[in-house]
C-alpha cells in the first residue's frame, strides 16, 4: 500500500501544461530578456549568442518546433554570462538564457520550475539595475512592466506551482516579487 500511495503523490505534482501555454510564456519571456540585451551587447559587441537565444525564442513563441537547438541556445546564452566578467551584462544574458530555457518548463508542481517561468523578467530587471549603479527603483520599475505585460498564461502555469519565498539576495527578491505579483493579478474573462 505504501507504494501506491507514494506514486499516487508523485503523479499527483504533475498538471497538464499545452504547447499554447508554453509558447505564451515564451513570447512574455523574450520580450522581457530583450529589454535588458542592450546591456549585454554594449559591452560584448562581437558576442551573439544571447540575441541567439532570444531569437530561438520568438521563433518557439511563433509557432516553431521546440528543438535541441532551442536547448543550445540557452546554455549558449548562459556561458556568454559566466565569460563577459560584467555583473550588468552577465545578467542580461541569463535573461536571455532562462528566456530560452523557457520553452522547457516542466509541467511538475515544483518550486525550481517558476525560475524558469519568471527568471527571464527578474534577470533582465537586475541587469538593468546594475547598469544604474544599483539602483533599486531601477529593478523595481522593470518588475511593474513585466507584471503589466504577463499573459494570463503565465498566472494559469504558476497557480499549478508553489510560490517562491522572498530569499536573502536581490535575485531572489526579484524572482519573489514577480511571482507574487503575477498570482496576485485577476484573471482575464
Amino acid at each position: 500500500m505504501p507504494q501506491r500511495s507514494s506514486r499516487m503523490a508523485r503523479e499527483s505534482r504533475y498538471f497538464t501544461l499545452t504547447m499554447e501555454s508554453l509558447r505564451a510564456i515564451a513570447g512574455w519571456a523574450a520580450d522581457c530578456a530583450e529589454r535588458a540585451l542592450p546591456t549585454f551587447e554594449t559591452r560584448a559587441v562581437s558576442d551573439s549568442r544571447p540575441r541567439a537565444a532570444i531569437e530561438g525564442i520568438r521563433e518557439f513563441a511563433a509557432g516553431n518546433k521546440r528543438t535541441a537547438r532551442l536547448r543550445s541556445l540557452a546554455m549558449e546564452a548562459n556561458a556568454a554570462a559566466r565569460e563577459v566578467g560584467i555583473p550588468a551584462a552577465a545578467a542580461a544574458a541569463r535573461a536571455a538564457g532562462f528566456a530560452a530555457a523557457s520553452a522547457y518548463t516542466h509541467p511538475l508542481a515544483d518550486v525550481h520550475q517558476t525560475k524558469h517561468i519568471v527568471g527571464p523578467a527578474a534577470y533582465a530587471a537586475l541587469a538593468l539595475e546594475l547598469d544604474h549603479a544599483g539602483d533599486a527603483s531601477v529593478g523595481d520599475a522593470e518588475v511593474r512592466w513585466a507584471l503589466a505585460h504577463a499573459p494570463a498564461e503565465v498566472r494559469e502555469v504558476l497557480l499549478h506551482m508553489p510560490a517562491r519565498q522572498a530569499g536573502t539576495t536581490r535575485l531572489d527578491l526579484l524572482l519573489y516579487e514577480l511571482d507574487a505579483g503575477i498570482r496576485a493579478q485577476q484573471p482575464a474573462h
